[in-house]
Parts: structure tokens; C-alpha cells; sequence
């Protein structure tokens, strides 16, 4: 599903494909998360949280085409940001491309403030406290 997703605006990155062909090592091994929404009994969306030491990296954000306009990547992002908090996390960083403007539109609306970076991408931070 995120593969779909980035080949549909950009092209996998080596990493990216590393870490979509073995989330495993490259996510949950060391420390990281991986969120899925289900619907009936279809896998429709998926987000994962990257234990960058310091602090978590929301990477891998996807809904399937025919599910998007129905809120589950909202909701995906609503349940990391509480579980985030649960977990005592002080924010929540993510890096995007200024082309994606519905999702950094939806990251906005919940509260994530950007940190300019770049040109052409931006790092966003949700303060969890």
C-alpha cells in the first residue's frame, strides 16, 4: 500500500524499499511501530512510527485509493498521537513533501505545526504534552 502511494508521487528510495520489503528489522526491531486500520476484514490503511532514538518518525502513511475521503488516515493519525502520549512522548516528528498538500492539510488540522527544512520539504512536529 505505501508503495502504491509513493510511486504515485515520487519514486522508492532505496531505504524505502528496504524498510517496505522487511518492516520487521528496519521498524519493529528496533523499537518502532506499525499501526493498520481494518475495515470488514481488509487491510485499508497503515502508518508506522520509526524509533529514531531521540524521537519517533511517522513514516509509511497510506490508505488504499478506493478507501481515501472516508477519514481512516485521520483516524490512524488520531490513535498514534494518543498512543504516543500514552507512551510519555514529548512529539511526534514527520518529514513530507510540499506536494502532498491534502495530507499536510490534514496534519495541520490536528494539531502538527511545521518546521521549515528545506524548499520542497518540510518537517512537521505534533507536541504530545
Amino acid at each position: 500500500m505505501s508503495a502504491v502511494w509513493l510511486r504515485s508521487y515520487f519514486y522508492i528510495e532505496p531505504y524505502d524499499q528496504q524498510v517496505l520489503s522487511h518492516p520487521k528489522k528496519y521498524i519493529l526491531d528496533k523499537g518502532g511501530f506499525i499501526f493498520l486500520a481494518k475495515y470488514q476484514n481488509e487491510i485499508v490503511g497503515v502508518v508506522s512510527l520509526i524509533n529514531q532514538k531521540d524521537f519517533f518518525e511517522l513514516s509509511k502513511m497510506a490508505v488504499k485509493p478506493n478507501f481515501r475521503g472516508q477519514k481512516i488516515g485521520e483516524m490512524l493519525v488520531k490513535y498514534f498521537i494518543e498512543f504516543g502520549r500514552n507512551q510519555g512522548w514529548e512529539s511526534i516528528t514527520l518529514y513530507s513533501n510540499r506536494k502532498l498538500i491534502p495530507a499536510i492539510t490534514l496534519y495541520e488540522k490536528i494539531g502538527f505545526e511545521e518546521v521549515p527544512l528545506e524548499k520542497t520539504h518540510i518537517t512537521i512536529v505534533q507536541i504530545l504534552k
